[in-house]
């Protein structure tokens, strides 16, 4: 019997979260090593799934499956195809820079009688969400992935509630009322949508016989599983309505801008840049597989919806007055080319949408983790109580810009490719759609550059006269994730050619091929 790679990627984190939490209260520091420690173990498992994952090999690689509830046609059945493993590799290499950018968040406040939950709590449950996550991304079982698609919202709920950010402009009193508002807000909105999902994986189940995903794919590919059209298309709005709330799409997006807001700079990260990605990858597993007519049916639709976050939430973006709010409203607006790279039904708009998922978890990472670090020594997420900061911290403005350039997807940084192949992909079939996406591209230059002179440029202010440049520790965070940004904006090949193999049996799935062009290439 071979080596249970995937499981033991998952559950190496989830013992990790075990073992920090039973770690005794005095000994705060210790937990923190110990968490990074397992994170880093994770990545090296993570790695190794990457290197052993043979692009040009079966669609899902490094398969298990056992029988779990055996009555109910339930088993634990885990595989990864080239998108799993690029977001699996995204996970496992940003939770140690979460946990590292978040070493002091948890600290027990000394002054006055309130007191944070215990310091361990915190690296646990972020140990927590990344089992559940990776897991997620490994799942070929349909029940199996519905139940770590809804756990996972439990650890989230507390590290929102309980460990949100102690920068807040009206006291402590305010601070816990509206984190404790954001917390039951992401999750009743995120229980809703898994509810819906649960009575569509029931209905999969009575109509298929199984919850299995490659054999529900194999039965519909060979014309054995003969889904009626009404039915289909009852099942897959079951499927995405869920996966909408947690992409999150317009009109379902109005928890995440509450819950960034609320959190800590790197839960916020955890939120946009790993558990949602868990939304968008479940679109192109589970609703392209398993309903591939009531896709293509919904597409016009679903693509309006993207076409209106893209637009939607760069133009709120651009009126924040919160920097945590105005990275949650770009989130939004960048979900929106997300999915409408998907539901373009091309090779490019998929592979670009992909390859999106991967480049918009480091920008916003390196963009936020920045942000937290200028919110912590100034106390404050208002813009207006910044100014001139570049000039007495010219390295976190520096690294502050990189991470803005990236989110508006300057050329020569990683978001840039994905954002241009799913602006083409998406042109090719659908011109007008992709002609009015472009104003987001517009847009996000306004925000970023507005939220950088408003913040770092000008007269320095009294209350930043004297603030630190960036720690070793946090150019440890920064550092990898700029270089990331930039290796992969002039050299995407690493991750394109393990995603474009999946991407085109997605698209085989859908019986979809890319248009022809109108024009032939002069020879």
């Amino acid at each position: 019997m071979s080596f249970p790679l995937l499981t033991a990627t998952a559950a190496l984190p989830a013992v990790g979260a075990i073992a920090t939490a039973a770690v005794p209260a005095a000994k705060r520091t210790a937990a923190k090593w110990l968490a990074l420690l397992f994170s880093l173990a994770t990545l090296v498992l993570a790695i190794t799934v990457l290197v052993r994952f043979d692009p040009d090999g079966d669609r899902y690689q490094l398969t298990e499956s056992h029988a779990w509830i055996a009555d109910f046609g339930v088993r634990y059945e885990l595989g990864v195809d080239g998108i799993g493993v690029a977001l699996i590799a995204l996970t496992a290499l940003l939770i140690p820079f979460i946990i590292l950018a978040g070493w002091h968040d948890a600290d027990p406040l000394e002054t006055g009688s309130r007191r944070w939950r215990p310091t361990q709590g915190f690296f646990a449950l972020i140990l927590a969400v990344e089992a559940m996550v990776i897991l997620s991304f490994e799942a070929t079982d349909v029940f199996l992935f519905y139940i770590f698609f809804e756990a996972m919202l439990i650890p989230m709920y507390f590290l929102i509630g309980g460990f949100g950010d102690r920068a807040h402009e009206h006291g402590e009193k305010a601070a816990a009322t509206q984190r404790s508002y954001a917390a039951v807000k992401f999750l009743l909105y995120n229980l809703v949508g898994g509810l819906i999902m649960l009575a569509a994986v029931i209905g999969l189940y009575v109509v298929a016989g199984s919850f299995s995903l490659t054999e529900i794919a194999a039965a519909r590919a060979s014309g054995s599983l003969d889904m009626a059209t009404g039915t289909e298309r009852w099942l897959f709005l079951g499927f995405f309505f869920a996966f909408a709330v947690k992409a999150p799409l317009w009109p379902l997006h109005t928890w995440l801008p509450n819950a960034m807001q609320e959190s800590t700079a790197p839960v916020a990260v955890l939120i946009t840049a790993v558990v949602d990605k868990v939304g968008t990858f479940a679109m192109l597993r589970f609703c392209l597989q398993l309903f591939p007519e009531a896709s293509k049916w919904a597409t016009p639709a679903i693509l309006v919806l993207a076409l209106i976050s893209i637009i939607y939430g760069a133009l709120l973006a651009v009126g924040q007055r919160d920097i945590k709010r105005l990275v949650a409203y770009a989130s939004i607006s960048h979900f929106g080319f997300i999915i409408m790279g998907i539901f373009a039904m091309t090779s490019q708009g998929q592979s670009g949408a992909t390859l999106y998922m991967v480049n918009h978890g480091i920008s916003t990472a390196a963009l936020m983790l920045v942000a937290g670090f200028l919110i912590s020594r100034r106390g404050s997420r208002l813009i207006a109580d910044y100014g001139g900061v570049q000039k007495v911290a010219p390295v976190l403005a520096g690294t502050f810009l990189i991470g803005g350039l990236a989110t508006l997807s300057l050329p020569g940084l990683a978001p840039f490719v994905s954002e241009f192949l799913v602006l083409v992909g998406t042109f090719t079939r659908y011109p007008v759609i992709g002609i009015i996406a472009t104003f987001g591209i517009v847009l996000a230059a306004l925000y970023t550059l507005v939220l950088y002179q408003r913040t770092m440029t000008g007269p320095v202010k009294p209350e930043v006269a004297k603030m630190p440049d960036l720690r070793v520790r946090e150019l440890v965070v920064v550092a990898p994730l700029v270089v990331l940004l930039i290796f992969l904006g002039v050299y995407p090949k690493p991750v394109t050619q393990i995603i474009d193999p999946a991407v085109q049996q997605t698209m085989s799935d859908v019986h979809k091929k890319d248009p022809q062009p109108e024009v032939e290439a002069a020879k």
